[in-house]
């Protein structure tokens, strides 16, 4: 069942429009409070969310901008001003559509429809190989984030570049010499010994015990070996 949270200071309009979505399928989260709807929509998962513009201490538009550099769900933004320069604002922060009260009923669900449906479509047809899961890590290439479990890593450009080589490539073994040529390339600084440094950093951030790696392992005479365990 997909999740609406609506972020709405009137508890009357607020009520009516969960109706309407709760009707039509929708599970539907209310938020009176602007400052609550923004964390809510921030830590909880949502497939679209429904904004009030004026929400009393906070702004609307404030909240679209954060909640948009931090997700790409569907935000729908309500107010009751007609003026084109809200409008306009609102779109370039970052929201997917506006609406002007007071709006029937049956334009909600469509245009609900409408943004879910295609926000899914999007997500289905993204490439799924920018997303890497092995072992207990999992690696998004796009956004170049890192997670082992559900932990966020820390790791500077060239430590992602490393850990996203190897686990494009596990089960593989690979020299000092061919890593550094593949991310360091004719342009490197330093010499292969900075690859067992980086090696090390990485290993410090992913295994459970980087003193008896078995993430990635070292292969005597050989290299470095990205287990797909």
């Amino acid at each position: 069942m997909d999740k609406i949270l609506i972020i709405e200071d009137q508890i009357d309009i607020a009520e009516l429009q969960q109706d309407y979505l709760t009707i039509n399928g929708y599970d539907v989260t209310i938020e009176t409070d602007g400052k609550k709807g923004w964390d809510l929509a921030l830590k909880e998962d949502f497939d679209l969310v429904i904004l009030d513009v004026m929400l009393g201490e906070v702004s609307g538009f404030q909240i679209c901008k954060d909640i948009r550099s931090q997700k790409e769900i569907p935000i729908i933004m309500v107010t009751a001003r007609s003026e084109d320069i809200d409008k306009i604002r609102g779109l370039g922060l970052g929201a997917d559509d506006y609406m002007t009260k007071p709006f029937s009923p049956q334009e909600l669900i469509a245009r609900v429809k409408a943004h879910i449906g295609r926000y899914k479509r999007l997500i289905n047809t993204s490439d799924e190989k920018n997303i890497i899961k092995l072992s207990s890590l999992t690696l998004e290439a796009d956004s170049r984030r890192v997670y082992k479990f559900d932990e966020e890593l820390v790791l500077t450009t060239r430590e992602f570049d490393l850990l996203h080589f190897l686990m494009t490539n596990p089960n593989i073994v690979f020299s000092k010499e061919a890593l550094f040529e593949k991310l360091w390339g004719f342009d490197g600084y330093g010499d292969i010994r900075t690859v067992a440094v980086h090696i090390k950093r990485v290993r410090e951030k992913i295994e459970i015990n980087p003193s008896d790696p078995k993430i990635i392992e070292t292969v005597w005479g050989a290299g470095y070996r990205f287990n797909k365990i």
